[in-house]
């Protein structure tokens, strides 16, 4: 064989055994899917609910990818005058230590899948743009 053996086996998170996970905001529910299996990437599920929005936070040393699985939301950035709308299909790269909101103005659900850089998702809530990390 020319390469080393795999550390572990295929890893399946069946949808049906995904619960919500990790920090909440009212309106969004994240869930982990693939987290703490493996060194450097992790997997989550986001809803997002009719016209709801996260606290402004970053994710620490972890860059992340956002996957658009279902109906329109929106990525908002730099002090709030950034935004970057996606729809199904679409990606966008956050990068590490990158304050951001995740917005639902429409009338409908928002799914996305979300994939870091880590092992464990980091969720760094603030205080506002370019507070104070929220004391858990």
């Amino acid at each position: 064989m020319s390469h080393p053996e795999p550390s572990q086996p295929v890893h399946l998170t069946k949808a049906s055994a995904i619960q919500p996970s990790g920090g909440q905001t009212e309106g969004m529910i994240r869930s982990n899917a693939i987290v703490d299996k493996c060194n450097g990437i992790c997997a989550t599920h986001m809803l997002a609910k009719p016209h709801t929005a996260s606290a402004v936070h970053h994710h620490g040393e972890q860059d992340t990818v956002v996957y658009a699985v279902k109906g329109r939301g929106t990525v908002v950035s730099e002090g709030g005058s950034k935004r970057v709308d996606l729809e199904p299909g679409d990606y966008a790269l956050i990068p590490a230590f990158m304050e951001h909101q995740e917005v639902n103005d429409g009338d409908e659900d928002v799914v996305w899948t979300i994939v870091r850089s880590g092992r464990i998702p980091e969720v760094v809530n603030l205080t506002g743009w370019n507070g104070e990390p929220v004391k858990a």
